[in-house]
């Protein structure tokens, strides 16, 4: 007899070898027509695969992530299968899955058209419709590159070429079309029929300039029809909240090439920089940090010592001078660690919290770039702390405290907490580690904080906590993190007196809270929708006269305001009001203030706040007030 483990400790036997599929059917109806595939072992195999002896085994199902995967894969083969059927010479290459969907590369005599995207989800539909069995097989590498060759799939023939010799491939078959695969895959094409086909884009073959360029068709797949729905009405509102566009209608920045990869704001745009940058200050002071400011350009040598230089130079600039090699910053690290060393410190100094505003450089291929969320020149708003082992779970509670307080300032009260534990190739002993995992963890349970534990993606240095922000569209942003750092105060040879006396070197805390300044502006755009609030926005308050009666008042309004700290524009042109108050709303402007004869009389305001709304007249004080309040409150 054969047992077959199940995932809740249950077992079935079997008189002999059985099929996942036999497995799924002996459980019952529903799992059977719910089957995508099976881990047996911990293995991921198709429903096809045979059981042989005693394992584990656990369905998969459109409801599991991995079935998820591959739904997305295999409806990435159902592409490549309605192209070759409706376009028979195109060439195919590779089909991976990547988040929320998947591309399959092409080579063709002529680019794709619109129209051609169309007919092929078309026909993609049709295919599913068919509901044809995927079959595997197997086949010796040599034959497997004669077999493509043989079909003038040399792409294909290439990549299999590529396999060490002697190695067989597997290769799946839906309908006339055949594919290279690892897989698994689906049972059959039913099992694809929420899918879209978003869009053509350019790429090199094996992703290398010097090669042909490939068209790329990218597409999403989901398990149901509500979720591709949800998707992509998500992507219709991100391209309404989209920064770039927002940025040049709410005239706060734009982009250049003559120096690709930075921002030139503009004054709207860099009064809502100064409002960020200002308000972290405040933080920084508040919480026991001391400001400082480093070179922008620092000696190859440092760069060498910490490790840069040798693992990292290809995304720094650098340059020379005087027969010495230096680069720009890409971090803030090393010169804060230069700071620390200037004087002799104490355990009594202990810790010790730097903050930088410091602007970073990073040679960022231009393909990555992505308006100011993915730039080459960004402002972090940079922190590190020097303590000793033991402070490292009070520091880590406290910062996340003020994580929490500085985000929901912002807006945003869901954060995702994930914890990324020692890797294999680590430096410092196991009793520093220990020591720093459990402090990390220790610090989230106090905090309250529901988190995961990524294991082995910590830095080679020390674990790490990340923060990632969710936004009013659902999509995440990793922002903040705390750092365990044992390595460069080391190899920058930075000490404190300990109370013993010995100099020993102290553990350093990296911290962010917003990160790059310019991606969470980008960030705090999209999450608005451009509707910054009250107390970000770059004109709080525009006071509009009906006519020219009014212009002093208005000024003197105007001018109340001013003295407030509010930030204020004065509209006195000769046009009709309804006319200023569109313009005015479509600036998103937080409130417009209508002043006519009445109010003139009375010395009062007729408020209209964002998104239309008619507050009715009040006096100026009340609205002061008002106005006020809500900048204190941050809404």
């Amino acid at each position: 007899m054969l047992n077959v483990t199940l995932p809740d400790g249950s077992r079935r036997e079997f008189p002999g070898s059985v099929s996942v599929a036999a497995v799924a059917a002996a459980i019952g109806a529903g799992l059977a027509k719910a089957a995508i595939a099976g881990r047996v072992d911990g293995r991921l195999v198709d429903t096809s695969h045979i059981v042989d002896r005693d394992a584990q085994l656990a369905i998969v199902t459109d409801k599991d992530a991995d079935g998820l995967e591959i739904i997305r894969h295999s409806t990435a083969h159902l592409l490549a299968y309605a192209v070759k059927e409706l376009f028979p010479d195109a060439q195919v290459t590779i089909g991976p899955v990547i988040e929320n969907g998947f591309y399959y590369d092409f080579a063709y005599k002529r680019p794709f058209t619109p129209e051609d995207l169309a007919a092929i989800e078309t026909r993609m539909a049709e295919l599913a419709v068919k509901d044809e069995p995927v079959e595997r097989r197997v086949l010796p590498r040599d034959e497997a590159v004669a077999y493509f060759k043989s079909l003038g799939e040399h792409y294909k023939a290439e990549i299999i070429a590529s396999i060490p010799a002697g190695e067989d491939v597997s290769l799946y078959r839906e309908g006339g079309f055949e594919d290279l695969c690892r897989g698994p895959h689906v049972p059959r094409t039913g099992k694809l029929r929420h899918f879209k086909l978003m869009k053509v884009a350019g790429a090199y073959w094996r992703g290398d300039q010097a090669n042909e360029q490939l068209q790329r068709i990218y597409g999403t797949a989901w398990a149901s029809k509500d979720e591709l729905q949800q998707y992509l009405t998500m992507l219709e509102e991100a391209e309404k909240r989209d920064h770039r566009k927002l940025g040049r209608e709410l005239d706060l920045f734009h982009l250049d090439e003559h120096s690709p990869g930075t921002v030139f704001w503009h004054p709207h745009g860099w009064t809502v920089w100064q409002q960020v940058e200002q308000y972290m200050r405040t933080v920084y002071r508040d919480n026991g940090y001391q400001e400082v400011k480093g070179p922008q350009i620092l000696d190859q040598g440092l760069w060498e010592k910490t490790g840069h230089w040798d693992k990292y130079r290809e995304n720094m600039f650098t340059t020379e001078s005087e027969k010495r090699h230096y680069a720009l910053k890409p971090m803030n690290c090393p010169g804060h660690i230069l700071i620390f060393k200037q004087g002799i410190k104490s355990y009594r100094d202990l810790p010790l919290r730097f903050g930088e505003f410091g602007q970073c450089h990073r040679n960022e291929p231009t393909g990555g770039l992505h308006g100011i969320m993915r730039v080459r020149a960004f402002t972090q708003d940079d922190g590190h702390i020097f303590c000793t082992e033991d402070m490292i779970l009070d520091e880590c509670v406290a910062y996340t405290a003020l994580l929490q307080r500085v985000y929901a300032d912002f807006g945003f009260k869901d954060i995702i907490y994930k914890i990324a534990t020692r890797p294999d190739a680590r430096i410092g002993s196991d009793e520093s580690w220990d020591k720093a995992e459990h402090a990390l963890i220790e610090s989230l349970n106090r905090s309250g904080c529901e988190y995961v534990i990524s294991p082995g993606e910590g830095a080679f240095y020390g674990p790490k906590i990340e923060y990632t922000l969710k936004d009013a569209i659902g999509r995440q942003w990793q922002c903040g993190t705390m750092q365990v750092d044992f390595s460069m105060p080391e190899r920058l040879d930075a000490v404190y007196v300990a109370e013993s006396g010995e100099r020993r070197h102290p553990v350093m805390l990296h911290r962010a809270i917003v990160g790059s300044l310019e991606r969470f502006i980008g960030i705090l755009i999209e999450q608005h929708a451009g509707a910054l609030p009250a107390w970000l926005a770059p004109v709080q308050v525009v006071v509009a006269s009906i006519t020219d009666a009014q212009a002093e008042y208005a000024a003197g309004v105007a001018k109340s305001l001013q003295k407030q700290g509010v930030r204020i524009k004065l509209d006195l042109r000769n046009e009709k009001i309804n006319y200023k108050i569109r313009e005015h709303s479509m600036q998103k402007v937080p409130f417009i203030l209508v002043v006519g004869d009445k109010e003139k009389a009375n010395g009062a305001v007729a408020v209209r706040a964002r998104g239309n709304l008619d507050l009715g007249v009040m006096p100026l004080a009340d609205f002061q007030q008002k106005l006020l309040g809500d900048i204190a409150l941050k809404t």
